[in-house]
């Protein structure tokens, strides 16, 4: 039997709980041990062995362990101690970065623990017959709670007892406006929306007081219900994962092939087996950027500190990219586009017309503000322009145009002390109250106009009117009346107080939209990003505010979730384009939409705050959970989480993540340049010269040492200005696009032909094979280098100014002092197969290595692959 449609004594025997002194201690610790705490499951989390391991599921790392495997079973046969450094290096590189890995995927992890242990909330439970204030996960199915004005409902409950109830639903179902609630028996199929005597966890009391049963805890409740509508969302791979793992599979198909082909040219040159073997794997070594993984994880990981500096908590270190790429978000109204507080706006006055509200209204207005309040019940506090209401919205919204008018309220209730109140009733849509006004009495009714308007003297017409226009501008209207009395009535009643009263006038109030998110919908739209609100609200409450922050545009459509559900998929993908905001939508129908905009190759953003925007959050690319009203099942299906509750807040994020992408293209296409020339350079040696110009560790050497830290520094570049001028980038692009495939070829040609040349000039003059090394593995790191600051901007490095990155300015230095240790430090210089030169071949050396900037000056000049 369903709690909802039982009679409280049933339930009470069903639950075995005493109504008055609610469970006794053995049956609380009986509940728990059978039930376990009231809260939602998390996924199971992997242990860092389970991280770790994962690190070495990316194609590059496979191949370099293949490639340290085949150098270590050659160590083991030449039985030399100095063979064993290059396998272990290998491996010392793939170890570092899967470390690295699971450092920053703990610290992600750890961020979003504290934020969703920022609040612990509380419930007021009656135990042993005694009422005390618990953590929410000790609730168990049974308990009896205490709720007022203001408190969470900490888990599902039937009402057994209330007052004037009413509960904000919209963090379950959407809707705004607050829900009348009370004790009595509704139909078995009622909907959650129509189970009035049903309290639900993640909502929260806006009136009254409520004593509750407890029913359902934890995963059992409606919210945990949605929850599991998660495990049906997979989490897909993010553009930027997708692009980075078939850029591994094909350099490591390139690497391979290039290992087969040295190997047959070895043998056909009849070259020894093992030094067959050793090249290969050094061209294997040269073709693989073992740091791209790791300095790809740092540079995002350099993103989510920035983002955290913005009130903004990454989840997932790729979700920083994700959302750079975004090229349509998909927001809640209530309380992301809205400030998610009633807000009196209007006032009519039949006769005085329409009057703005403000702090200095007319004294007609104030009259009517003064009656409004009288017959308002809530609170309100105004400390440094910061208000808290507590209460039914719409009436607090009056008390605090009232105050703000400079009326005081202690001061309004002593001149007309309450004397009777007749308590709003959803029925007849109306509350009345009697107060004294002097030697006389003073009846004030406020509701709804079309029943208020029945029972006054006035004509109906001009007034209704009226309020048919404050509607079309999205605003929620109440009327106000009132009569004398010489007397106290004896036996007040609904038919004798509402009837020949006299029309004071309307009050209009709207949950306004935010400031900062209308400036950020304007950037949004500047940067070719379509903002779209997606929210269980009316839609002309939904389409006024659209069109009031820029997001409804000129022919752009307004469609409800019943109207939805009739499109075929084709007929939606048809309409689409031109619709801008969804109302009185489930959460089904916000997965529809977000799953249709994908089908279109559209990167899709949603934010929310509500359990039901949960799901939607999940099957988006990147979702966006509200921090602070955010509810813990929102947060966790999100990627990214804003602290401040700021639509703002995503345009920075924007902002970053573009940045971000940029800087990882100059960091791709400089260490994938890097490599190119590598390989160019044995491969080319190996057929002119039939020997390998670098040994292996010559080669890790660079890409690990002399490549990384300034890799790293050009992911710290600052973001440029024009970035949020730009559209956001297709979901199909290529990484390599806008010539950037073209540059990197020409970089590797650069480094490849400067490197070959110092190769033959040294050996050839010098006679020596290890000289042409030494002044090759020199002029291939330190151009490298020099290459580095060429990487900061399509821009002339002068215009961008030469020193402006401090990063890499550190990052040049470290990589020059370490080449020099290893250079000219003997131990060192022998352990990596370098010898001394005569003082002028190192001067060639810095000439060659500095010639690149001369080079790509001349193309960026001339706008050569611009």
């Amino acid at each position: 039997m369903k709690a909802y449609h039982m009679s409280i004594d049933d339930l009470s025997k069903q639950l075995q709980t005493n109504l008055e002194t609610g469970l006794n201690a053995s049956q609380v610790e009986k509940r728990q041990k059978q039930d376990g705490e009231n809260k939602l499951e998390e996924a199971k989390k992997k242990t860092n062995l389970e991280k770790f391991i994962d690190q070495f599921k990316d194609a590059m790392i496979i191949i370099l362990l293949i490639a340290a495997a085949i150098s270590f079973g050659l160590a083991f046969q030449e039985k030399e101690s100095s063979a064993f450094f290059e396998p272990l290096l290998i491996l010392f590189i793939v170890i570092v970065n899967a470390i690295m890995g699971v450092f920053q995927e703990n610290k992600a992890e750890k961020s979003l623990a504290a934020l969703m242990s920022l609040s612990s909330p509380k419930a007021r439970v009656i135990r042993d017959g005694q009422e005390s204030l618990i953590d929410a996960k000790e609730l168990v199915v049974g308990d009896l709670i205490q709720l007022e004005a203001g408190d969470f409902i900490p888990a599902d409950a039937r009402i057994i007892s209330s007052s004037s109830l009413k509960s904000e639903e919209s963090a379950l179902t959407g809707e705004s406006v607050p829900v009348d609630k009370s004790p009595e028996i509704v139909e078995e199929n009622a909907t959650i929306g129509d189970r009035k005597n049903m309290l639900y966890s993640g909502c929260s009391i806006t009136y009254g007081t409520a004593k509750a049963i407890v029913t359902d805890i934890g995963m059992q409740t409606e919210m945990g219900k949605i929850a599991h509508l998660l495990n049906n969302e997979e989490d897909d791979k993010t553009p930027l994962q997708e692009k980075l793992a078939e850029l591994g599979r094909k350099l490591g198909m390139m690497a391979i092939a290039i290992c087969i082909v040295i190997f047959a040219i070895g043998l056909w040159y009849g070259m020894p087996i093992i030094e067959i073997f050793m090249t290969s794997v050094s061209l294997a070594v040269s073709a693989i950027p073992e740091g791209l993984p790791v300095i790809v994880t740092i540079v995002l990981s350099i993103g989510v500190g920035k983002m955290a500096q913005r009130n903004a908590i990454v989840k997932k270190l790729p979700a920083v990219e994700t959302l750079g790429s975004t090229s349509i978000i998909c927001s809640d109204k209530t309380g992301t586009l809205t400030q998610n507080k009633m807000t009196l706006i209007k006032a009519y006055i039949p006769k005085l017309g329409l009057e703005d509200i403000s702090n200095h209204n007319s004294p007609l207005v104030l009259k009517l503000l003064k009656y409004g309040t009288l017959c308002s019940n809530g609170s309100v506090t105004i400390d440094n322009e910061k208000e808290e209401h507590i209460g039914d919205p719409t009436e607090t919204s009056i008390i605090a145009a009232t105050i703000k008018n400079h009326i005081s309220l202690d001061e309004l209730h002593q001149q007309y002390p309450r004397l009777f109140e007749l308590p709003f009733d959803s029925n007849r849509k109306l509350m009345s109250v009697i107060v004294k006004e002097g030697d006389h009495y003073l009846v004030i009714t406020k509701g709804a106009c079309d029943e208020l308007i029945k029972r006054c003297i006035e004509s109906q017409d001009e007034i209704l009117s009226i309020t048919e226009q404050l509607s079309q501008q999205a605003l929620r209207v109440l009327a106000v009346a009132y009569k004398r009395l010489d007397t106290f009535p004896d036996n007040p009643t609904i038919e004798s107080l509402e009837c020949d009263l006299t029309f004071l006038g309307l009050v209009g109030m709207i949950d306004p939209p935010r400031q900062e998110a209308k400036e950020a919908v304007a950037t949004c739209l500047k940067a070719g990003i379509k903002p779209i609100m997606i929210t269980g609200d009316h839609i002309t409450t939904a389409s006024a505010i659209a069109k009031e922050l820029g997001i409804m545009q000129e022919n752009d459509e307004a469609i409800t979730g019943s109207e939805l559900a009739t499109l075929s998929d084709e007929q939606f993908q048809q309409r689409i384009q031109n619709i801008s905001v969804y109302a009185r939508v489930s959460p089904e129908d916000k997965i529809r939409v977000v799953k249709a905009w994908q089908k279109q190759n559209a990167i899709v953003s949603m934010t929310g705050d509500g359990v039901n925007d949960a799901p939607a959050l999940k099957a988006s690319d990147i979702g966006c959970a509200m921090g602070i009203t955010g509810t813990d099942v929102a947060k966790g299906a999100a990627d990214l989480t804003l602290m401040d509750d700021n639509f703002a807040t995503i345009v920075a994020a924007v902002k970053q993540g573009r940045g971000i992408y940029q800087n990882i293209r100059k960091t791709v296409g400089y260490l994938l340049g890097t490599n190119i020339g590598e390989v160019l350079l044995v491969f080319v040696a190996m057929l002119v010269f039939k020997q390998a110009p670098l040994l292996s560790m010559q080669l890790l050497w660079v890409n690990l040492v002399t490549d990384g830290m300034p890799a790293i520094a050009l992911g710290m570049e600052a973001i440029e200005n024009d970035v949020m001028d730009e559209s956001p980038r297709p979901k199909d692009e290529s990484i390599f696009a806008h010539h950037l495939g073209e540059r990197i070829i020409l970089q590797g040609f650069l480094f490849g032909g400067l490197s070959l040349f110092a190769f033959w000039f040294a050996q050839t003059t010098l006679h020596s094979l290890t000289a042409g090394r030494t002044l090759c593995f020199m002029v291939l790191s330190l151009s490298q280098v020099f290459q580095s600051y060429n990487m900061r901007s399509h821009l002339s490095l002068f215009k961008i100014g030469v020193f402006t990155n401090h990063y890499l300015n550190k990052a040049a230095l470290v990589s020059f002092a370490l080449m020099a240790i290893v250079l000219f430090i003997p131990p060192l210089a022998t352990i990596f197969g370098l010898t001394f030169l005569p003082f002028s071949y190192y001067l060639i050396g810095l000439g060659l290595s500095m010639s690149p900037i001369l080079i790509i000056e001349i193309f960026k000049f001339f706008h050569i692959l611009h």
